[in-house]
């Protein structure tokens, strides 16, 4: 990668995630926010009619919707997949106006501060997560990888370099001026790095990053028919990244009993308690921390 041409930063993928929306609204009331020199930086508020509503989606998940196969299906025409290919043909497919960098703006009711989402493992990716990490010590980095492109259904899909950034504790349909504040810090310093890059002047960094890989998710307690009959323990609840032992308390049934992690190994649990997963059962993403080289 010699240069990045155009840059876009979408926000309202989910519609009632109101942080990406609005700093969506406000960089284009006052574009100068995010012009740099030597690229382009283009806006996308990536699901208008869920924001307007304050709904996650209307129909189906958009940020589930960017499959390869299922963007060449013309048999599926939900409003979200009919968005999907739409943002598809506005980001990645028209080669004049082909984004080099996607930063797709998320927000979580989980306590997950600030966080870096990487669906892959590029130089460059990881070098720009490691300079965010190194100037704010509140940026964490998670990577949930996928094995190819194909694979992905997420917005970033559509192009390698870029991430999602997720922010949090913040309920669903609410601003916070605090995380608002911080999520726009982070995009600046993401632009300027990138600016930094196409002159050949990329800040030093340290050599090695502390990620934090994706290695399961763990439903709810739930009955025979699939309802749950239990929640978060207490002494979990808001304990993102932190470390989760064998033993410890990780659910409190409604009949009162703890159930305690079954598992062999410490693991770091995060996306706790997240409103948006309930309707699947889902109570948290359990992740491995690790160090690596870069």
């Amino acid at each position: 990668m010699n240069q990045i041409n155009r840059v876009a930063i979408v926000g309202g993928t989910h519609g009632n995630e109101f942080t990406g929306a609005y700093l969506i609204q406000k960089f284009d009331q006052f574009p100068d926010l995010i012009t740099r020199p030597s690229f382009e930086t283009v806006t996308l508020l990536a699901n208008p009619n869920a924001f307007a509503t304050a709904r996650r989606y209307v129909e189906k998940d958009l940020n589930r919707c960017f499959l390869k196969q299922d963007l060449q299906d013309s048999t599926l025409g939900s409003y979200e997949e009919l968005r999907a290919k739409s943002i598809q043909d506005t980001l990645a497919s028209n080669r004049d106006k082909q984004v080099d960098f996607i930063i797709d703006l998320h927000s979580s009711t989980a306590n997950m501060g600030l966080t870096i989402i990487l669906v892959n493992s590029h130089p460059l990716n990881l070098k720009l997560a490691a300079y965010l990490s190194q100037i704010n010590p509140l940026v964490r980095i998670y990577r949930c990888s996928f094995k190819s492109i194909e694979e992905n259904p997420f917005l970033n899909s559509l192009c390698e370099l870029g991430f999602a950034i997720e922010v949090g504790p913040i309920a669903q349909g609410v601003l916070k001026a605090t995380l608002f504040q911080q999520t726009e810090e982070l995009v600046h310093a993401v632009l300027d790095y990138l600016e930094g890059f196409n002159r050949g002047e990329i800040p030093l960094i340290n050599e090695t990053l502390i990620l934090y890989d994706h290695l399961s998710i763990v439903d709810y307690p739930k009955k025979q028919d699939g309802t749950i009959f239990g929640m978060v323990h207490p002494e979990l609840q808001d304990k993102d990244y932190q470390p989760l032992l064998p033993g410890d308390p990780m659910f409190w049934t409604f009949d009162n009993k703890t159930i305690l992690y079954e598992g062999e190994s410490t693991v770091w649990p995060i996306f706790i308690n997240e409103a948006a997963y309930y309707g699947q059962g889902i109570a948290m993403c359990l992740t491995q921390k690790q160090q690596i080289n870069i």
